[in-house]
């Protein structure tokens, strides 16, 4: 017998200003489906959320949602009007008896029930929403970007209860860690168009790479077949008095045809500069202690940082991440103990806030202006790493519309404002990097590209961050706010920092701790006899590992062309200094593919044991 849908949406179309979201749309979701939802920043991810929630009516089509099911949807800026508290709120579509509920999810998702609404923040009002619709309990679950503002913990608590419901829900998160643990199909919104694999956010990656393959390779088709048609049109011109129309008109139609393809958006230009060399030493901090009333932050915690470090900090929301950052940075004094800032130190701040945009300015004044340095944000260029680049330009390297340049701050998504604070962070040489929850509204594609710069960056980094799988890549230590002052360095990421620690409350639900430690952690391990004779690959390892033969293959190629243009015996006495570069280049790609392949044979070794 066949199910019944929980929803259905059938010929969807809708428009907003210019070029459609969405045409003729069809998708159902079933009982027990368990669906990310994933596109670019901007492709349509929350608006397709909020049609299917009924909140944005379609221009076309319809929507069915059958009698007796119900549909909850989780708002990212819940409207709490009239309620006095968060708990009033999370409890208005509840009967008496099923209050217990929000105190349940309260508690794992931290929130204070009795905190008044007129002073909750916007961090506390999403968590309430949250707690809201897993207290409802709906038949489908409507979640977009749960995770923002939840510490590791809150997540895990999220993760085990969404495990164990039997609800269908549609998930929308930049989180990867919490994806693969949960999901069993993947939407994927991409221009205009919703495809959906049988397969959960861990195949997403392979599978979106595949079809760009595909219409790269049907698109380089078109583009030969238009070229020897266009061919034959300009001869016959000469060759034949009556040239045969059908097929200029068949040529015509194949060149509208490419003209209707949709161009897919690129990745934004991520682009990181290291300033000037710091000193070895960048920040040595001893004995510190900082406490406020009654709470302690931090007690006698020491540390020495050096130069090309990826420092993570974790803990709960409110252990004192940021605090503990700003006394490292010399912006808030200790009350005990001392900090050492290295020489030389050019730093630059990501702003988890983003109180450095002016939210009521627009982008081409965000970027422009600089009030401490009595900047206007008048100019026509911004200074890029030392050098002018044109507003509109720059803006278009991170994938802003020439048309948003003028437009306020406050019209931006989480995710946009993201990329507008990456693009003022990234203007400028720096040598620390100090990254306070980056991850957060970023899509896959964006956070795959800060990776991979953090990891060449000539300079150091320190991060707070709740995204697991971005510190595992990232953090060669994890830095623990483990309460009441008790601050741990960890070697490693967050796998390391779990399977050197063991007892993590929220263990277990994502993704299994990874076995291996970090090296450092190894060797002190080995000295103590507690390795095991069969080495394993560490994260970061797996990831270079995997990388290293497109590594490899990009080499040769460039080897190939270069051997290539020497190959002209005229070059050397036409060109003397094209010739000389050449050279030059080869020398350094040839040595560049040796290192490169034996990387790749001493860590194929070591996962083979």
């Amino acid at each position: 017998m066949a199910r019944i849908p929980l929803l259905q949406m059938t010929g969807i179309s809708l428009t907003f200003g210019g070029d459609p979201i969405f045409s003729d749309l069809d998708l159902v979701v079933q009982p027990g489906d368990r669906v990310a939802l994933v596109g670019r920043n901007g492709s349509g991810k929350s608006t397709l959320m909020k049609v299917m929630a009924g909140l944005v009516e379609a221009d076309t089509g319809s929507l069915v949602v059958p009698s007796g099911r119900s549909v909850g949807y989780m708002e990212q800026d819940p409207q709490m009007t009239g309620f006095a508290t968060l708990g009033d709120f999370a409890a208005s579509e509840l009967d008496p008896g099923e209050l217990y509920k929000v105190e349940r999810a309260g508690e794992g998702l931290k929130f204070d029930p009795d905190r008044p609404v007129a002073t909750a923040s916007g961090g506390e009002r999403r968590r309430a929403a949250l707690a809201k619709l897993m207290a409802e309990a709906p038949d489908l679950m409507l979640l977009d970007e749960p995770t923002n503002h939840l510490d590791i913990e809150a997540i895990t608590w999220l993760e085990s209860e969404l495990k164990s419901t039997r609800a269908a829900f549609v998930l929308i998160s930049h989180d990867r860690a919490f994806l693969r643990a949960l999901t069993r199909a993947t939407l994927w919104v991409d221009r205009g168009q919703v495809r959906r694999q049988e397969k959960g956010f861990e195949g997403f990656e392979a599978w979106r790479d595949k079809i760009w393959e595909e219409e790269d390779q049907q698109r380089h088709k078109l583009n030969r077949l238009i070229k020897s048609e266009s061919r034959w049109a300009v001869e016959g011109i000469s060759a034949r008095r009556k040239r045969n129309m059908g097929r200029v008109r068949a040529l015509h139609e194949l060149k509208d045809q490419r003209a209707s393809q949709i161009k897919r958006q690129g990745a934004a230009e991520l682009a990181l500069e290291a300033g000037p060399k710091s000193g070895r030493k960048v920040i040595e901090v001893e004995g510190l202690s900082k406490t406020y009333g009654d709470k302690r932050i931090v007690q006698d915690f020491s540390l020495k940082v050096q130069r090309s470090d990826r420092v993570a900090f974790v803990g709960p929301n409110g252990a004192g991440k940021t605090t503990l950052l700003k006394l490292m940075l010399g912006q808030v004094a200790p009350d005990a103990g001392s900090v050492k800032l290295g020489t030389n130190l050019e730093i630059a701040l990501f702003d988890q806030t983003r109180d450095q945009l002016d939210p009521d300015a627009s982008l081409w004044e965000n970027l422009t202006s600089d009030p401490l340095l009595g900047i206007s944000g008048k100019a026509d260029q911004v200074m890029v790493r030392g050098n002018p680049k044109h507003v509109v330009g720059y803006l278009k390297e991170f994938l802003f519309d020439e048309s948003q340049a003028r437009a306020p701050v406050r019209s931006l998504s989480g995710g946009e404002k993201a990329r507008l604070l990456l693009a003022r962070l990234m203007a400028r040489q720096s040598n620390l990097l100090v990254l306070d929850e980056p991850t957060n509204d970023l899509d896959v594609e964006t956070l795959d590209l800060l990776q991979e710069l953090l990891d060449s960056y000539d300079g150091t980094v320190l991060l707070v961050s709740h995204d697991r799988d971005f510190l595992d890549r990232v953090a060669t230590t994890t830095i623990a706010m483990e309460g009441d002052g008790k601050v741990t360095a960890y070697a490693g990421g967050w796998s390391d920092y779990i399977s050197q620690r063991g007892d993590f409350p929220g263990i277990g639900t994502s993704e299994k701790p990874s076995k291996n430690k970090s090296q450092k952690a190894k060797s002190k391990a080995a000295a103590s006899g507690d390795v095991a004779g069969k080495e394993k690959l560490s994260f970061k390892e797996k990831h270079r590992l995997e990388a290293l033969p497109a590594d490899i293959e990009r080499l040769e190629q460039e080897i190939a062309k270069l051997q290539d243009l020497m190959a002209d015996p005229e070059l050397f006495t036409r060109e003397p200094v094209k010739f000389k570069k050449a050279t030059e280049a080869l020398v350094e790609r040839q040595e560049k593919l040796a290192a490169a392949e034996e990387e790749w044979l001493e860590l194929e070794e070591k996962a083979e044991g």
